[in-house]
């Protein structure tokens, strides 16, 4: 699988695969139809823990490496890539709370999760998209309570989560260095969910608005120092984005294989249209494309692990290489199936519509590209 795991977690990673083969992959069918939340199917994989994965042992969780996660989201995504999400993104506040929340704030989110809930993690405005620092959500000191007014869009498990991060400005005029981090649980007063997104893939994760209007919070669920928020979010971005690029790798050996299978047996002019070399050259960049990508989501894993390395640009080019992989990947196999291959009938078309996210969020691949371009400036 192109990731060095150890032989618990590889009993581990069966696991998952035979869940999603027999659990997710069918279903997911006809939850991509309706864009219902497939609750039933978030509930079994809880009872096999896998909400827990990147929770420490120390805080009751599977404690798991870097390496071994991308391997088990991978394994999700070829399944269903909404599906993988949800926990990926789950594990994504939980990676600004572990830097830079108290002890105390670990506790309560990690036992939040544990119970069963998943989080979320609240950066995206109707006006800051890329532009990150550009948010008008607000918060401002009121004793000992900070108060929330604001709305954040395109937010993954919104609805779903019991507890989010979410960035506000706590003081406009400094600009992103306004910009505070706080824990927000579901059910706190004056927060509610706005529309959910009706979306052309993924569907199988909920996506809605979160919206506060005069939503008191105390001020002990401030992450880290006021002015800390903007530090935190890309710094938990740049972790997470390896795990999106692991997810895109998914997406893409899903789409390669369906291709294959088509391929060996569609028979046109007397023969498998995979004998063909137009055919066979498709698959075999396919394959070369995945791998590389593969290779470089486990190389960003294994530097993440590296304590005191940097990693930035590493996970960018996880993140960007990943998804247009799987853009190229699942185009392609849309290509082979041919007509078939625009129908619903087949798997190909919805793989394409998940892929075409991944290289959009978490920062689109042109951001990437800034970022990795940033890195070389520096470096050289």
């Amino acid at each position: 699988m192109g990731y060095i795991c150890s032989e618990e977690t590889e009993e581990l990673i069966e696991a998952v695969r035979e869940f999603c083969d027999h659990e997710v992959r069918e279903q997911a069918k006809e939850y991509d139809r309706t864009g219902e939340w497939p609750k039933e199917i978030y509930d079994k994989a809880m009872e096999m823990q896998l909400h827990m994965m990147d929770i420490p042992e120390a805080y009751g969780g599977l404690g798991l490496d870097k390496l071994s996660i991308a391997a088990i989201l991978e394994e999700m995504a070829k399944a269903d890539a909404g599906f993988a999400l949800t926990f990926s993104v789950s594990n994504i506040g939980l990676k600004s709370v572990f830097m830079a929340g108290t002890e105390a704030q670990k506790k309560k989110f990690c036992d939040t999760i544990i119970s069963g809930k998943f989080s979320g993690f609240a950066l995206t405005e109707p006006q800051a998209g890329s532009d990150a620092a550009a948010g008008r959500t607000t918060a401002k000191k009121d004793g000992d309570s900070y108060v929330l007014n604001g709305r954040k869009c395109f937010i993954t498990n919104g609805g779903v989560a019991g507890i989010y991060v979410v960035t506000a400005m706590t003081d406009k005029s400094k600009g992103i260095k306004g910009m505070s981090a706080f824990l927000v649980e579901d059910g706190t007063p004056g927060f509610t969910y706005g529309k959910h997104e009706d979306k052309m893939g993924i569907r199988g994760s909920r996506t809605c608005d979160l919206v506060f209007d005069d939503c008191r919070i105390p001020a002990e669920n401030l992450l880290g120092k006021e002015g800390e928020g903007f530090k935190i979010a890309m710094q938990t971005l740049d972790v997470s984005r390896t795990f999106i690029g692991c997810m895109a790798v998914g997406i893409a050996q899903r789409a390669m294989e369906e291709a294959i299978a088509y391929g060996k047996e569609r028979i046109q002019f007397g023969k498998p249209i995979v004998s063909n070399q137009a055919i066979a050259f498709k698959l075999a960049d396919m394959e070369i494309q995945i791998e590389t990508a593969r290779q470089m989501v486990a190389h960003a894993a294994c530097t993440l692990m590296e304590m005191g390395r940097p990693y930035g640009k590493e996970s960018a080019i996880a993140k960007a290489y990943g998804g247009d992989v799987a853009m190229k990947v699942t185009s392609e196999a849309i290509q082979i199936f041919g007509g078939y291959g625009y129908s619903r009938e087949y798997p190909v078309e919805k793989l394409m519509r998940d892929a075409k996210i991944y290289q959009i969020f978490e920062g689109t691949n042109e951001i990437q590209r800034v970022v990795i371009a940033n890195h070389l400036l520096k470096e050289y």
